[in-house]
């Protein structure tokens, strides 16, 4: 089922099982040191559920003893899913950084609702995902808690 307003093509859920099962690398964009902020929670989790997470925000130089990147043109290694934790209003950009890299896919988090990345992500052959929790989806997939 899709949220209200959302196109569906972008939280297909075969693309969504495909996604959590053969990605290993998540560069989580607008990662916060914050404990309360959900991007931390998310971080943590995927990195205990085995990923390899990429933090990305200028503001860190790490975060919990990973290497921080200013942005994705930083990271140096293949980049699965480029997770977004900024507003709406800055998808488009990190989406067309997204492209750049060779990112696999674009995962905007819920609230997160740009059609302009998504279609900028798509057109750059990426896959896309909005409105939708990746830890919630990695949980539903893999069963891991």
């Amino acid at each position: 089922m899709h949220r209200t307003g959302i196109d569906p093509i972008w939280q297909d859920l075969t693309a969504i099982e495909r996604l959590v099962h053969e990605s290993r690398t998540v560069a989580v964009v607008g990662l916060s040191a914050d404990p309360a902020r959900p991007s931390f929670a998310v971080a943590k989790y995927l990195v205990a559920s085995g990923l390899r997470v990429l933090p990305v925000n200028p503001a860190l130089t790490q975060w919990e003893g990973l290497p921080a990147y200013a942005s994705l043109a930083d990271i140096e290694v293949p980049i699965d899913i480029v997770d977004v934790f900024r507003r709406p209003e800055h998808a488009p950009g990190v989406a067309e950084e997204a492209v750049a890299v060779g990112a696999g896919a674009l995962w905007l988090q819920i609230g997160v609702i740009s059609e302009q990345a998504a279609r900028i992500a798509a057109d750059g052959g990426l896959d896309v995902v909005m409105d939708r929790c990746l830890r919630v989806e990695h949980r539903e997939v893999v069963g891991w808690s």
